[in-house]
């Protein structure tokens, strides 16, 4: 999908994002968290390259959208410490894809679901890695992440908050893994200094 369907299902797209919050927001918070997600998905529809995926039965079962990162690297800019040289090849090379948001509607194959989508999204975009952020104490999303074969790749700032993100990172393919194999000690400790 791109930026302009994306823009006719925004009403869905944010009801399903309310949906698949691991906690419900209060009653105070509910209209101002779901302003803010229409607000992030009109910002990321404006990006070049911005591409959907969704997931559909009798209703929308979850979707998953992002944007290449630019060769530029201004992603990269409040990364902590020095960015591994693998991902930053990636970055120059164009490979690089950043998915802004995965949402899926709580069912018994979530998880499976969450899995088809970012692999479908990556695959449309013919990337080697995606990335993603998340807010370093939101556990159950880090959680949930790591549980599809995301690892960490460390932290970021983000003026916007300011506010401190985990950054995620999915090699995609056997050629991209082998490439950056060698690079996390593990999976939940991060990155070698």
């Amino acid at each position: 999908m791109n930026r302009w369907l994306a823009e006719d299902m925004r009403e869905d797209l944010a009801d399903l994002y309310e949906e698949s919050c691991a906690t419900p927001p209060s009653e105070s918070l509910r209209s101002h968290s779901r302003l803010d997600f229409l607000s992030r998905l009109s910002g990321d529809a404006r990006r070049p390259g911005f591409a959907m995926v969704i997931a559909e039965t009798v209703d929308l079962a979850g979707c998953a959208f992002g944007f290449p990162v630019r060769s530029d690297s201004l992603w990269w800019h409040g990364f902590d410490g020095a960015l591994p040289l693998g991902v930053e090849q990636l970055t120059k090379s164009g490979c690089v894809f950043a998915i802004t948001h995965l949402l899926v509607r709580p069912h018994a194959q979530e998880l499976e679901v969450a899995r088809r989508l970012q692999e479908r999204l990556l695959a449309d975009h013919q990337a080697s890695l995606g990335v993603t952020l998340v807010a370093q104490d939101d556990h159950p999303a880090l959680d949930s992440i790591r549980s599809r074969g995301w690892q960490d790749l460390g932290d970021i700032w983000r003026p916007a908050g300011p506010m401190v993100f985990r950054v995620l990172v999915l090699p995609v393919g056997e050629r991209t893994t082998q490439r950056l194999e060698g690079l996390a000690l593990h999976t939940w400790t991060g990155w070698p200094e």
